[in-house]
């Protein structure tokens, strides 16, 4: 071992005070890598270097030795087969959570994955590999390795249902259904969270974890506008991360307000930032909602392209907001542009462009969609470059009635046609 001393240290508590006395970290360090050069195994000696193996972990976390802690784990293998393979598990999975906390180690993390399900494989420590390797596909997922992702958990999902794992099989079927929708298969993505549900309805789920299917779930709604039942949803997520004050809850007020946004209800978001729960968590992301809400509110595009810009951290990178402003900003421009307009039975179109601070061409095409979408009677006539406005034409009520009647006297005259037809037979 480099870091180690050619002299170790006996596995006693002594040892290990010595360590905690240290002047410094790096001194900690060395004197923790002696004690694990202890040859002994007896219980006492094992127990021991179990406390180190944990403390030299917190050290070289905290001097963001990353590399050291993966040549750690090669350095453990011979002293693993001295301790049950539960405490083993612990220890590797420690190990791996503890280089995920420092920072820019994801390919590190997952070179250290692939090494472990390859050391599992070989020592047939099942229970193990399979949650390196779910820990393996999760980091993929976040490294946009799609592909590699996707053949890695169909078999994993076959064999930990196999073995009847419930919580590690609510787990993969998360990342499952993740992947799906980053890949964009909203079908594949509802069955695999739909199938995570079902495990997690047959065992107690930890609280972090039914707030993780709870946010899916409403990340799946809000991506077929159903914002209603997704802001339920994001709040039950919300309220679940909020009691354990996991970062995470941020994120679900966030998307709580976006959906607030969407179904026409931004005079609200004021009033979810203001509450309680909400002020716990006043910040950066919580004021780009608020600047895109007023911008909405007040039916300005000049607004929200500020908004835009200021808080481009908060809503263009969040890949979840970022999906939905395209639909926010058509709806804002239609607002806009209805607002512009309503005055005017006739207008130059470079005129309303050049109210909206928008190019012509931009507005022409936008005008075009709205009237064949019916969003108001209208006409454009680009030879004068003019948009005309049609007044609302009020239908009489008794014109749908009497095609509803006509319709029906011809059913009745084609069923008495069709009975005549058979006696005449």
């Amino acid at each position: 071992m480099s870091a180690m001393q050619s002299s170790y240290l006996p596995a006693t508590t002594e040892s290990i005070a010595m360590a905690q006395e240290a002047k410094d970290a790096s001194e900690s360090i060395l004197i923790l890598y002696r004690v694990l050069e202890d040859p002994s195994s007896s219980s006492d000696a094992v127990r021991t270097k179990e406390v180190a193996i944990t403390n030299l972990t917190n050290y070289l976390t905290k001097e963001n030795r990353a590399e050291e802690l993966r040549n750690l784990l090669t350095q453990l293998r011979p002293f693993f087969a001295l301790i049950p393979k539960a405490k083993t598990a612990k220890i590797v999975r420690g190990i791996i959570d503890a280089v995920s906390k420092i920072p820019g180690t994801s390919d590190l993390q997952i070179s250290l994955c692939k090494e472990m399900v390859e050391w599992t494989r070989a020592e047939k420590r099942t229970f193990l590999r399979q949650r390196v390797e779910a820990r393996l596909a999760a980091l993929l997922l976040e490294s946009q390795e799609y592909t590699e992702a996707l053949t890695l958990l169909p078999g994993l999902i076959k064999e930990v249902r196999r073995l009847d794992d419930k919580l590690l099989l609510v787990d993969i079927d998360l990342l499952e259904s993740k992947l799906h929708f980053s890949l964009r298969n909203l079908p594949k993505a509802k069955a695999s969270l739909t199938a995570a549900r079902t495990a997690a309805n047959a065992i107690y789920v930890p609280p972090a974890q039914q707030g993780t299917i709870d946010l899916q779930s409403g990340i799946l709604h809000a991506e077929e506008k159903d914002y209603k039942t997704a802001y339920s949803y994001f709040f039950e997520a919300f309220e679940g991360f909020n009691a354990l004050d996991d970062p995470k809850a941020i994120f679900c007020l966030k998307y709580m307000l976006l959906c607030k946004i969407m179904v026409n209800q931004a005079d609200d978001v004021a009033g979810v930032i203001s509450s309680k729960a909400g002020l716990k968590y006043v910040g950066p992301d919580v004021d780009a909602m608020k600047a895109v809400a007023d911008a909405y509110s007040k039916r300005s595009l000049k607004y929200f392209e500020t908004a835009l810009g200021d808080y481009k951290a908060q809503l263009e990178e969040d890949p979840i907001v970022h999906r939905h402003l395209s639909s926010l900003y058509d709806t804002l421009l239609e607002q806009n542009l209805c607002r512009l307009i309503e005055a005017y039975s006739r207008v130059e179109i470079a005129h309303v462009a050049e109210m909206i601070e928008l190019p012509i061409e931009h507005v022409e095409k936008k005008l075009s969609q709205m009237i064949l979408d019916k969003k108001f009677a209208g006409t454009l006539d680009q030879g004068a470059g003019c948009l005309i406005i049609f007044e609302d034409a009020k239908t009489e009520a008794i014109f749908p009635a009497t095609l509803e009647t006509i319709s029906n006297v011809g059913k009745v005259v084609e069923s008495l046609y069709m009975r005549s037809a058979k006696i005449m037979a």
